[in-house]
């Protein structure tokens, strides 16, 4: 049986991400029983199992295993997915009544509560480590503990966002993981049950989530967007009585900074944006010569680390003389060379400079929020979204240009190769990942001259959204 994709690449990622100690398995109900034997290196049990136990063999011993209707232990198994009925004595609430319900009409309850797999279209399954790309499955089973549960989460949510939901229907987890999933097409997660536990080997610490075979490539891109956010498995702890400002989130930091910003609500805050090459600069003037101030972080990111600032002595006692020129002043270059190649030394400048700029950046606007009129005023940053400063701004205009023209326009610019202009391109956010945080974006991948019909436009809706707002605030 042959797959559409490579599987191996992804699922090698996922696992080195969530740190997984089982193989995630690729889940497959077939139609006709006879298609079991194609299956390359399936084995089938000489004696009957449980559905538990054959995930037990995939995840942990690596087997490539199948089973129709007549491998099955009991009928509670593969009515689970839509091999057979259960019998009367279930269906009236019997057989739950002996062990886990206190009467019939709660065994009755129970097992009406289960999800199962509708009759009549599936024969058989089958299920092998997905990482040796066995087959294209339906669905994937995963099992993590609480905290790489919650980080995969995280990454199904990052883009396109909706509430997750998850049942426990109480003896039947792998209705709650495997059939919801197919019955729902969305993500299942739930905890083991007691019989996973007993004939399926979970562990204590582990639950176990079916996720449709085709949001692997979504879990697998925001996993890898949050963890360059610095968001990780394992997850560091803060004390609980430590002073944790410098380990929280910047995102969190910028959040209660823009809670002190004392600005005028007349005036219209818009943060400019775009990744290097793209022209920002450009586009900002363009919306200075409309009459939007601008304030311009690269100008400041200069003045605060002058001789004598605090961001100046903070960088020579952390790097030394080596970063200064022969006049004292920081020496651009060479502090550049050295945070390139280190982004741990790049996160310390940054510690250093950051706060500074943005300290700058409030007294120009705190200035500003002294004149009466209406304002339009831009800060231009281009790692405004890396920094995590979205909540200081009404407004996120992003400069795009695709990748190719920022290479070509890079390597022209500088003067430099095309594997060094990659490498720099490479080590910032992906220009199409950061387009999605703004709500105005212009392309400038074009002419000059389309590039400022766009501009104009742009101003124009700033404009209306600043003249509603003035209407808004005088009606209130």
């Amino acid at each position: 049986m042959n797959t559409s994709r490579d599987w191996e690449k992804p699922i090698r990622r996922l696992e080195l991400l969530m740190r997984l100690k089982s193989f995630p398995v690729a889940f497959k109900l077939l139609e006709h029983k006879q298609d079991i034997d194609k299956i390359p290196f399936i084995r089938r049990m000489k004696h009957k199992s449980t559905l538990c136990q054959l995930i037990n063999l995939v995840r942990n011993f690596d087997w490539t295993v199948g089973a129709d209707l007549d491998d099955f232990m009991s009928l509670m198994c593969p009515s689970i997915i839509g091999l057979t009925d259960i019998p009367e004595y279930m269906k009236d609430g019997t057989f739950r009544s002996i062990v886990w319900t206190k009467s019939r009409a709660d065994g009755k309850k129970y097992e009406n509560g289960i999800p199962r797999i509708p009759l009549g279209k599936y024969e058989a399954v089958i299920m092998a480590p997905l990482v040796y790309n066995p087959f294209d499955p339906d669905i994937v089973l995963l099992y993590a503990n609480p905290a790489q549960m919650m980080l995969l989460i995280n990454a199904l949510q990052f883009e396109d966002y909706e509430v997750m939901q998850f049942f426990c229907v109480g003896e039947s987890s792998c209705s709650d993981a495997i059939t919801r999933c197919y019955l729902t097409g969305k993500p299942s997660l739930t905890i083991p049950c007691y019989g996973e536990r007993r004939y399926g080997h979970a562990q204590d610490d582990e639950l176990v989530m079916a996720l449709p075979a085709d949001l692997i490539d979504k879990a697998l891109k925001g996993m890898e967007v949050l963890y360059r956010r610095g968001i990780r498995y394992p997850i560091s702890y803060a004390g609980a009585e430590a002073d944790i400002a410098g380990q929280f989130p910047a995102a969190y930091q910028s959040e209660s900074r823009s809670g002190r910003l004392q600005r005028n609500p007349r005036h219209l805050l818009l943060g400019v944006t775009g990744s290097i090459a793209t022209g920002k600069s450009t586009v900002a003037k363009m919306l200075e010569e409309l009459g939007a101030l601008m304030i311009d972080s690269d100008v400041l990111s200069r003045e605060v680390v002058l001789p004598g600032k605090p961001a100046y002595r903070d960088i020579v006692s952390f790097f030394g003389e080596q970063v200064l020129s022969e006049d004292k002043t920081l020496d651009r270059e060479k502090l550049k060379d050295i945070v390139f190649r280190d982004i741990e030394k790049r996160k310390k400048l940054e510690s250093f400079t950051h706060p500074r700029i943005l300290e700058a950046y409030f007294e120009q606007v705190e200035r500003l929020s002294q004149r009466k009129e209406p304002l339009i005023i831009q800060f231009v940053v281009p790692l405004l979204i890396e920094v995590h400063w979205q909540s200081l701004f009404d407004h996120l205009l992003m400069v795009y240009a695709p990748e190719e023209v920022q290479l070509k326009r890079l390597m022209a610019r500088d003067g430099i190769s095309e594997e060094l202009a990659m490498k720099i391109i490479r080590s910032q956010m992906p220009v199409e990942e950061k387009k999605g945080y703004c709500d105005l974006v212009v392309d400038n991948s074009g002419s000059l001259e389309g590039t400022r019909k766009q501009v104009k436009e742009v101003w124009k809706k700033l404009q209306e959204i600043q003249k509603k707002r003035l209407n808004t605030n005088k009606e209130s």
